[in-house]
Parts: structure tokens; C-alpha cells; sequence
């Protein structure tokens, strides 16, 4: 099992916090929030994992080195040395792929808090049979995305059109690489199109999660999570 750490985003709404620390770097209960999914990771089996960056990025080596001490080898794709800045979200993970060792990895957002989540093998083995392109964790929606993302019908994700009933996509999910395969390395390109085409293939799963989970998308956000269990 491998993953995938999106965390080259500026976190523009998170400024002044972000102005001079990465988003994934700010701490949280005690560690940076970064470090909650490498823990994570690693208690589930998962041993490789890449991490994509831009702002700040040479903070993240310098916090987390190769990644041994959490039993990970971490390797970088540091798309502000290679081009320029942040490729956005489907053009981060086309630029990654050369990095990671299989066509099936998981993939994690890096500003989301999710400390309870299980990184299940058995959903690695069940989605490469499925042949899906991605599988996506959805939650409730949060006050500040009201309307959701997706719509969620007998364990796939569905356009707008097909439900009433929506979701917000949690940041985590499972994915094969095809998904991509339109965008190349070194392109900045959204994750939106990919995934509505997969969609509209009926080639995208998707499972409801309920417990923990917080988008750090703002300093209030941030400083509720500091007490907040």
C-alpha cells in the first residue's frame, strides 16, 4: 500500500498562520497535522508514501526527513522547485506518479483532520477488484459547504442530477491512476473534471464517514480543534 499527501496548497484563508508555516505543518494537539495521517499510515500497513509541495516547501523535509522515524519512507514531489508552484490537485497527482510504485495508492489531503480514520487493506483489495477509478470517502456537510459535493447511491458517487441528498468529499480516498491519465506531468489542472467523468462512467465509489472530521480551512477552525476532542 502507498499514498499520496497532497500538501502543496498556499492556504490562503489561513493567513497570517500560513504566511510562515505550511498548513499541514501547523500543529495540532500536540503535533503538526501532517503528521496525524503519517501515523495513521503507518499503523495500517501502508509504508510508502509521497507528498507533494510547493509553498514553504522545503519546511516539510526539514520537519519529517525520510520519514523513517514514523516507519515510512517519505519522498517528495516538490512542484515549486520543479515548476514553478502548486499544479492544483489532478495535476499534483499526474506529476507524483512517477513516484509511487503502483497504479493503486491512496490519497489524503493534507489540511484535513480526520484521527480516526482506518487506512483498511482490505478496501485496497476490494477496490483493485471493483477495476473503479477512484473510491471516495464522503461526509456530512459542514456549515461552510452547505450544498455538498456528491450524491451517494448504493455504494457509488452520483452526479447532483441523480440525488437529492449530498455529501462533502473528506480529502481521503482511494485511487488508480487512470483516473488521471488525461492530465500530464508538470500540468496544472483540476481534480472536479476527472472525477465527473468517472462518474458519469459509473466508475467512482464512494463509502459515508461519520466521525471526526474537520477541513482546516480557517484560523477559527484551526483554534476550535486545539481543545476540542
Amino acid at each position: 500500500m502507498e499514498a499520496l499527501i497532497l500538501a502543496a496548497g498556499r492556504g490562503e484563508r489561513m493567513r497570517p498562520l500560513t504566511d510562515t508555516c505550511p498548513k499541514p505543518l501547523l500543529p495540532v494537539r500536540g503535533r503538526p497535522l501532517i503528521e496525524w495521517h503519517l501515523l495513521a499510515l503507518a499503523r495500517d500497513g501502508v509504508r510508502d508514501v509521497v507528498i507533494n509541495t510547493a509553498w514553504l516547501e522545503e519546511q516539510f523535509p526539514a520537519a519529517l526527513g525520510d520519514g523513517s522515524r514514523f516507519g515510512l519512507r517519505i519522498r517528495y514531489s516538490m512542484e515549486g522547485r520543479d515548476h514553478g508552484g502548486a499544479l492544483e490537485t489532478a495535476g499534483g497527482i499526474a506529476t507524483a506518479l512517477p513516484l509511487l510504485q503502483s497504479d493503486t495508492f491512496w490519497v489524503v489531503g493534507g489540511d484535513v483532520f480526520m484521527p480516526d480514520f482506518r487506512f483498511d487493506p482490505a478496501c485496497v483489495t476490494d477496490f483493485t477488484a471493483r477495476g473503479d477509478l477512484a473510491h471516495l470517502w464522503l461526509v456530512p456537510n459542514p456549515p461552510q459547504h452547505a450544498s455538498g459535493d456528491f450524491g451517494l447511491s448504493q455504494g457509488r458517487v452520483v452526479g447532483h442530477h441523480e440525488t437529492n441528498t449530498r455529501y462533502t468529499y473528506s480529502g481521503i480516498g482511494l485511487y488508480n491512476a487512470k483516473l488521471v491519465e488525461g492530465v500530464r506531468a508538470g500540468e496544472r489542472a483540476a481534480l472536479r473534471p476527472c472525477l465527473d467523468a468517472g462518474i458519469a462512467r459509473q466508475r467512482i465509489g464512494g463509502s459515508l464517514y461519520r466521525q471526526e472530521w474537520v477541513d482546516v480551512g480557517t484560523p477559527q477552525r484551526w483554534q476550535d480543534l486545539q481543545g476540542a476532542r
